[in-house]
């Protein structure tokens, strides 16, 4: 743990939240002068000294007015935190390199409009946001995820300066958020169709002689594949459809660990296999995953998207035992 947090840790006395909602009571805010602030307080010592020295009566009465306004700030600056109701929501995963937004239910009960919120991770992006008397909102909090694997943002820094910017108020709210990091993809050309799988002499070369179906027209179809006869039937607004083969070994691609450059470092082998997953996705290729230890049978959509992804992503890590 990075010297930082472990002050903060023991300054503030905070750990991570388990009760949800997290509710921001008064234990949780604290509140500080801002830089403006502690100019503003500058100034009015100036002004103290000179209504002294010059017996200004109505210099008094203008600094206690100035002073006065300041302190009036300030619980104004404390209340547009204090009663907020924090809810964390699932995030949707990412590529290396890409930005994860981890979205954030907020939740103003009370009838007070809260504006200026901020809300960022340590070093990261801020996030600002709105909110109307008895309403909410979601703000999704970025944060740069710099490599994959099991991401774990740390602690959030709730702040404001409403509504003078002489004082801000902070609170750090700690909820268990996490995101799943894919390696970024690096696009190369694919191995052979067949590869790691034998052919089979009753489906032909193409493997396209089972007819299994229609479906919609993609970019990268064949116009030799559409089917006109239904094309004739279609109305204006449906898509054009194409014939959907099944059967054939040399249309399931296996992408293999052992393809990939022996000498080259593991992340970048994991990257080659993940943009080969993308560029059979884009092409509607059924494809298989084979990693050390990890089989996936071939297969085409969203689920073995998400399935191959997510086995590459946890690869060498402790989570990796919990990949179906």
């Amino acid at each position: 743990m990075r010297p930082v947090a472990l002050v903060q840790r023991w300054l503030f006395r905070l750990g991570r939240d388990v009760e949800l909602p997290i509710i921001l009571s008064q234990r949780r805010i604290f509140i500080v002068p801002s830089a403006a602030g502690l100019l503003y307080a500058a100034v009015l010592l100036v002004m103290v000294v000179g209504a002294i020295n010059y017996n200004l009566s109505l210099g008094h009465a203008l600094i206690f007015l100035l002073a006065g306004l300041g302190l009036v700030g300030m619980v104004h600056t404390f209340n547009n935190l204090f009663g907020l109701r924090l809810l964390p929501t699932p995030c949707a995963a990412v590529f290396a390199g890409e930005t994860a937004r981890f979205p954030l239910l907020v939740d103003n009960p009370r009838q007070l409009s809260r504006r200026g919120l901020e809300f960022a991770f340590a070093g990261q992006p801020v996030a600002i946001l709105d909110l109307a008397p008895g309403t909410s909102a979601t703000v999704a909090v970025p944060f740069v995820a710099a490599r994959r694997g099991r991401l774990d943002p740390g602690r959030i820094t709730l702040s404001t300066r409403y509504p003078l910017g002489l004082f801000r108020a902070w609170s750090y709210p700690h909820p268990a958020l996490s995101c799943l990091v894919y390696p970024r993809p690096l696009r190369t050309p694919l191995p052979a169709a067949s590869a790691g799988q034998p052919s089979d002499s009753r489906h032909g070369a193409s493997g396209q002689e089972d007819f299994a179906g229609l479906r919609a027209r993609q970019v990268s179809d064949p116009i030799r594949h559409i089917a006109w006869r239904a094309v004739a039937r279609r109305t204006n607004d449906q898509p054009l459809l194409v014939k959907q083969f099944a059967g054939g070994a040399s249309e399931e691609l296996w992408l293999d660990w052992s393809m990939t450059p022996a000498d080259a470092d593991p992340e970048l082998r994991l990257s080659i296999l993940a943009g080969w997953l993308q560029i059979a996705e884009e092409r509607h290729l059924p494809y298989g995953l084979s990693l050390p230890g990890n089989h996936f049978p071939p297969a085409l959509g969203d689920a073995q998207r998400s399935r191959c992804l997510r086995a590459l992503a946890l690869f060498g890590t402790d989570d990796a035992a919990g990949v179906d």
